[in-house]
Order: structure tokens, then sequence, then C-alpha cells
């Protein structure tokens, strides 16, 4: 019995230790996704409500304590500077006139935008759900579901916000 409980101990350990080993920092599976390196951020606050089906709102906040990152994402084409589209603005603010109102899809569960305004940044949308160079972002809000990943960087306070919507 001695015997059972000792090796059920060093399997346990060495299972949790390989795990801990391969598991990626929240930082390494972001620069993966945008293809910039944010290792040197610190995280603000995680919001995720992606389910067991893979359906999901989630929102990392990245800090950055200088303008490396700003750097990275001015030197790589696929960043676009502000003012955001109306695509993006429909997705993370949402729009309204006298008659109507769409968006934000990028909400909490109360419908608020995950978010805060921005009024200097750049921002990256990656469209999931197409081949990439097949669609453009434009057509993302005429589609019944959504999969997309949308970064917005503010350059005036130094902050990442990862977004990804799988609905």
């Amino acid at each position: 019995m001695k015997k059972l409980f000792i090796i059920t101990v060093v399997l346990l350990v060495s299972v949790f230790s390989l795990t801990a080993c391969s598991s990626k920092s929240v930082q390494d599976r972001i620069s993966k996704e945008i293809g910039i390196d944010v290792s040197t951020g610190k995280e603000v606050s995680n919001y995720d409500t992606h389910s067991g089906n893979g359906d999901g709102t989630s929102c990392i906040v990245l800090s950055f304590d200088d303008d490396t990152v700003l750097e990275k994402i001015k030197n790589n084409s696929e960043w676009e500077a502000f003012p955001i589209n109306e695509t993006i603005q429909t997705l993370v603010y949402g729009i309204s006139d006298e008659t109507s109102s769409v968006g934000p899809f990028l909400n909490d569960n109360k419908g608020n935008p995950l978010v805060p305004e921005i009024q200097n940044g750049y921002y990256i949308l990656v469209d999931r759900q197409v081949d990439k160079d097949k669609a453009t972002g434009a057509d993302i809000l005429h589609r019944y579901s959504f999969n997309f990943t949308l970064c917005l960087y503010d350059t005036d306070t130094d902050t990442l916000y990862f977004c990804k919507l799988d609905t």
C-alpha cells in the first residue's frame, strides 16, 4: 500500500512539473497571435467568458513601462494607426443614430464595452473566420457569427487591449 502511495505521488508531481514547464504565459500567447513581442507587458486585467464549446468573449489588458512595443507596432505593416474605421468602432464601442444602434460586440455581460475610449493609438484586426487575404474586415459585420482577434494599443497610456470574440 505504501508503494502504491509513493508511486502515485511521484506520478502526480511529474505530471504537474511537465504541465508547468509546457504552459506559456499570457504574454507569450499574445505575442504569437499578433506577431509582436509583448513579453515585457504587465497583466492589468483578464476578462474571459469562453466556455467549453469555445464560444465567448475575452479581453486581456497589458501595460508597458516604455514605448518599446509601440516601436514594434509602428514597424509592423499589419497594424493601422488611429482613427479607427467604422467596423472597429462598431465591434469595440458600437454605433448608433436616431433610429438604431449596433454593438458593441466586445462587451461585458451587461453590454458595456471592454475597451475604454482611446484617442491615439494603433489597431490590428485578425479575422479568424476566413482565410487570410480572401476577405476584408469590412464584411465581418454582415455575418451570422464572429471569430476574430482585435488588438488596440493606446499610445497615450502604453496599454495593449487584446480581445477575442468567438460565437
